[in-house]
């Protein structure tokens, strides 16, 4: 379980970052960015991929009522004009920037850091270590399942309430038989050979 030792470590405040969306054909990629209280973190959290839908959305309700959190989100048209990775990137930034607050040190969960002036470290794995990129990962996710819920409604037939987004074998048979929508990354190689048939 993740816990609080990375933190422990560093000069505060320090806040935690996640992302949700990157591999997906549709939709936007979602950061956040969270700084938790010792004193009052949620019970039970943990990388996001770990919980079930219903305990990630408690959670992420808990973690809101209890901690500093920033969203960052960037959409299609902007991950096809700049790629995923610099949306990812951008996304973080985003998130970060939404605290409102002076951060100490952000730890950054995957490989790869933004370029920015803040004290960052960039922890593999870190959803599974860190209790502040854990809670970071839930808001992201939640944030993104719920956008892509809503755009089922809008976009019926490719299965985005169950699917996210991602490549999901009902998700291919839609793209092929009613094509790609505003909300499909044509950068993504799927959509683009679809968008050329």
């Amino acid at each position: 379980m993740p816990d609080f030792a990375l933190e422990a470590a560093l000069a505060g405040p320090v806040a935690g970052v996640d992302e949700a969306g990157r591999g997906p054909l549709a939709g936007p990629v979602v950061a956040a960015a969270v700084i938790l209280d010792p004193a009052r973190v949620p019970e039970g959290i943990n990388d996001s991929k770990k919980l079930s839908a219903a305990r990630r959305a408690a959670l992420c309700a808990e973690i809101q009522a209890c901690a500093v959190f920033g969203v960052g989100i960037v959409a299609v048209e902007e991950i096809d004009r700049i790629n995923i990775l610099q949306a990812t990137m951008v996304a973080m930034t985003r998130a970060v920037e939404a605290l409102g607050v002076a951060v100490g040190h952000v730890l950054v969960d995957g490989n790869r850091l933004p370029k920015w002036d803040w004290q960052a470290t960039a922890v593999v794995g870190g959803d599974a270590r860190s209790l502040s990129i854990a809670a970071a990962s839930i808001i992201a996710k939640e944030t993104r399942d719920r956008i892509m819920i809503e755009a089922d409604a809008l976009h019926p037939g490719y299965g985005w309430a169950s699917n996210k987004g991602y490549g999901s074998a009902v998700h291919m048979e839609a793209l092929r038989r009613l094509g790609p929508t505003p909300l499909h990354r044509r950068s993504f190689a799927p959509v683009a050979q679809l968008s050329l048939l």
